[in-house]
C-alpha cells in the first residue's frame, strides 16, 4: 500500500441473504485528505464504513485501512482509528467527565479529558448525566470521544446533526483544523453544505455502487453549462425565446427554473462569460427589468447530488407510498 494512501478499497460486494448491498465499490483516501462519502438511506454507506471498522467483513474485493487489513490486524488498526458514531452506546447515568476520564484508560497516550471538554464547549455540562445533555451535547461528546485516543483516522458519522448554526460552525472548524494538522477523515453526511466546504474528494453512493468520484468543484461542475438568474418580474412566455436567442445563441433555452421570477438558461456552447453576462444585463435593461440574482456555471453540490441519485429517492418515496397505500387497503 502507498504510504499516501490512508483507505483503498476496491471492488467490495456485500449482500446479506439475496439483497445486495455492495454491488463493487471501490475508491482511495489519501493520507491528510477529508474525504466525503454521500449517498441517500440504504445505498450502503453504513455497510461500508462497518467493513472500514473491521465490524463487518466484504464478501468480495479488497480493503486496506492504514496499511492493515481492519478484520486480521483489527487489534492493531482500532487503537489509530476514532470514530464518531450517531448513537454511541452510553450509559445514561454517567457524564461527560466520567465518560471520557474511563475511556482515556483504554489508550497509551490519550488526550486529556479536561482539555477535550474545553475543546467541545462542554466544560458547562462536563456533570450533567448523559441523559440529560442536548442532541448537539451528544454529538460533542461523541466527537471528543473520537479524538481520545489521538487518531491517525478519524471516522465521523453524520458530526454536525442535531447541533444549533453556533455549534455547526464551531464543529466544521475544528473538523478543518483537525485536517490542517495532518489527520486523515472519512466523512458521512447529509448536511452537503458542510462537505462543499471541508471536503477534499467526495465519493457518491447510489444503490450500492459509486455513482460519482472527484473533488466537489469536479463534482459541481460536471455537465453543460448554464446560467441562472432572477429578474424584478416575470418573463410572458413569447420572451423566453427572445431572451435565449439574443443572449445564448442558437440551440439556447431559458425556462422557468422555480416560483416566481427564477430562470435558468441551458444548450449554451460555451461557459458563460464577460460578453454573456453583458447582453443579458443590456437585454435586461432594454426592458425596464432588474437583474436580482445572477449565478453563472457551476451547481451546488446538493443540486448536483440530486441530479445523480434523485429520481431513485423519488422513485423509493413512490414505491414506499404505494406499498403503505396497497396495506392500508
Amino acid at each position: 500500500m502507498s504510504a499516501v494512501i490512508a483507505i483503498a478499497v476496491a471492488d467490495i460486494r456485500k449482500a446479506y441473504g439475496k439483497r445486495a448491498i455492495l454491488t463493487g465499490v471501490s475508491f482511495e483516501v489519501q493520507r491528510g485528505e477529508l474525504f466525503a462519502l454521500l449517498g441517500p438511506n440504504g445505498a450502503g454507506k453504513t455497510t461500508t464504513v462497518e467493513i472500514l471498522e473491521g465490524y463487518r467483513k466484504a464478501d468480495a474485493g479488497a480493503v486496506s485501512v492504514l496499511g492493515l487489513d481492519p478484520v486480521r490486524d483489527g487489534a492493531k488498526l482500532r487503537p489509530r482509528i476514532g470514530l464518531m458514531l450517531q448513537e454511541g452506546g452510553i450509559d445514561n447515568r454517567t457524564t461527560p467527565r466520567e465518560v471520557l476520564r474511563l475511556y482515556s484508560r483504554f489508550y497509551r497516550d490519550p488526550e486529556d479529558a479536561e482539555a477535550l471538554l474545553t475543546a467541545v464547549d462542554l466544560g458547562a455540562a462536563a456533570n450533567t448525566r448523559y441523559r440529560r445533555l442536548s442532541g448537539g451535547e451528544k454529538q460533542r461528546l461523541s466527537l471528543a470521544l473520537a479524538l481520545l485516543g489521538r487518531p491517525e483516522l478519524l471516522m465521523l458519522d453524520e458530526p454536525t446533526a442535531g447541533m444549533d448554526p453556533a455549534a455547526k460552525q464551531a464543529t466544521r472548524e475544528r473538523i478543518a483544523a483537525l485536517r490542517a494538522a495532518g489527520t486523515t477523515i472519512l466523512l458521512t453526511t447529509h448536511e452537503l453544505g458542510d462537505v462543499e466546504l471541508l471536503a477534499d474528494r467526495v465519493a457518491v453512493l447510489d444503490r450500492g455502487r459509486v455513482v460519482a468520484y472527484g473533488t466537489p468543484a469536479e463534482l459541481t461542475g460536471a455537465g453543460a453549462p448554464r446560467v441562472r438568474f432572477r429578474l424584478s418580474a416575470r418573463l410572458a412566455d413569447a420572451e423566453l425565446g427572445a431572451l435565449a436567442g439574443a443572449v445564448g445563441g442558437a440551440g439556447a433555452r431559458v425556462a422557468v427554473a422555480g416560483a416566481g421570477a427564477a430562470y435558468e438558461m441551458t444548450g449554451l456552447t460555451a461557459a458563460p462569460d464577460p460578453a454573456l453576462v453583458s447582453s443579458l444585463a443590456g437585454w435586461c435593461a432594454e426592458r425596464g427589468l432588474l437583474l436580482t440574482e445572477l449565478r453563472l456555471g457551476a451547481r451546488s453540490l446538493e443540486e448536483r447530488y440530486l441530479e445523480l441519485v434523485g429520481a431513485d429517492v423519488a422513485a423509493d418515496v413512490a414505491a414506499d407510498l404505494g406499498a403503505e397505500a396497497e396495506g392500508a387497503a
